[in-house]
């Protein structure tokens, strides 16, 4: 998997890319110590390249979702695809993301 970030005011965006597994769980980890270092207000987690994540990756994300929240910085996923959308209902963790249907909705969201 691949990690980029592009800020955009107080927001992050946190593109990735490839298979959401346990394989990068540090380097994933340093960028949300990144951003809360950094005062940022929002990340946005573009999920538009992922077309899998493995318990590990959503792990990853309800560790990312509850550190961003006690920093005092709101974390929202965008563009998620079919297949992740599904893992997400099937483990029951679809409400406890926001989701947006575009990555730009989600940048906006939080003006």
């Amino acid at each position: 998997m691949k990690i980029k970030t592009q800020d955009y005011n107080d927001v992050t965006v946190i593109e990735l890319q490839g298979e959401f597994d346990g394989e990068y769980a540090e380097q994933f980890e340093a960028v949300f110590n990144n951003i809360i270092q950094n005062g940022r207000v929002g990340a946005v987690i573009d999920m538009s390249n992922v077309a899998f994540i493995d318990s590990e990756g959503l792990e990853r994300l309800l560790w990312a979702r509850d550190y961003c929240a006690e920093n005092g910085c709101q974390l929202k996923l965008a563009v998620l695809d079919d297949n992740c959308a599904k893992i997400l209902e099937i483990t029951r963790l679809e409400n406890e993301f926001d989701r947006y249907s575009e990555l730009a909705e989600a940048v906006k969201s939080f003006a």
